[in-house]
């Protein structure tokens, strides 16, 4: 019984072993080939990290030559960063010098200006007198033209004029520098009587008494040589005491005037026809008499 015992024991024990050497067969099996699976998957990353390994060195190889070319385009953009900075200054200096040209172009073009200005006023002085001198010429070329007979004319006008405003003129109000000056459509002088259309007749009034000074009527009268008054579209009718008398004028001119001790007056007369070749007479008068009178040829 005992013996059977121990035999059965034996073979439980056995398959027991059995059991777990196969129980362990198989673990270790299993365990062979997850480890087998592991160094497989091992294996191929360790292919992949190699492959990727490569990747990365070829990449850094490429990013080494883009430095080394980055590094060779800074150094020259470095040298034509100064060549920039170079350009710049003198750039800046030429400005410099450009600006302080034109301040003085600006100056020399204020001194040509100037210069101009002056040489124009120059110019319009020079052509004024010339003007003044042609006019004493034309003057002068026609009196030398005169006839003798037309000079014995005017000197004798001249000369009875004279007398009269000697005569019928007061002592020390009367008119001095007497001028009649006849011009064309251009202010131009000329005794030529179909070219007047104008007349210019001035005189001075100097050292006038404080009696007589004051507000008064200036006539302007205008007589062919036998006395006539020349045409007008709007003749002046007025009366002047002449040596206490008084007399009937026609007048082509009037001007209210303040008269002071001392001053110059001016009229011009625009013909309304044209004149006859002739001697002429200009006489001006005030409400109390003759201030002056001249006369004047017309070819």
């Amino acid at each position: 019984m005992n013996k059977n015992n121990g035999a059965i024991i034996a073979a439980i024990v056995l398959g027991v072993l059995l059991v777990g050497a196969l129980i362990w067969g198989i673990t270790q099996s299993n365990s062979k080939k997850k480890l087998e699976t592991k160094t497989e998957q091992m294996t191929e990353q360790v292919s992949e990290l190699e492959l990727l390994k490569s990747d990365l060195e070829r990449e850094v190889d490429s990013l080494i030559q883009e430095y080394q070319v980055l590094a060779g385009e800074n150094e020259e953009l470095q040298g034509s960063l100064g060549d920039a900075e170079a350009k710049l200054v003198s750039a800046k200096r030429a400005l410099n010098s450009a600006t302080s040209e034109r301040n003085n172009l600006r100056a020399e073009i204020q001194a040509l200006m100037e210069a101009k200005t002056e040489l124009q006023g120059n110019i319009q002085a020079l052509q004024a007198e010339n003007d003044s001198l042609k006019m004493r010429m034309g003057i002068l070329e026609e009196d030398l033209a005169m006839t003798t007979e037309e000079k014995e004319a005017l000197a004798q006008m001249n000369q009875t004029i004279q007398d009269e405003v000697k005569r019928l003129t007061l002592a020390n109000f009367k008119a001095s520098g007497f001028r009649v000056v006849p011009s064309k459509k251009n202010d131009k002088v000329t005794t030529k009587s179909k070219r007047v259309r104008s007349l210019d007749v001035s005189f001075d009034l100097a050292e006038v008494p404080g009696k007589y000074q004051g507000v008064r009527p200036i006539y302007l009268s205008i007589t062919d040589s036998n006395g006539n008054p020349i045409q007008s579209a709007n003749p002046i009718k007025a009366t002047s005491m002449v040596s206490g008398e008084k007399v009937e004028l026609i007048a082509q001119e009037v001007k209210e005037v303040n008269i002071a001790d001392n001053q110059r007056l001016t009229f011009t007369h625009e013909l309304d026809d044209k004149l006859d070749a002739g001697i002429y007479r200009a006489a001006v008068y005030t409400d109390i008499g003759l201030l002056g009178a001249s006369s004047f040829q017309l070819r």
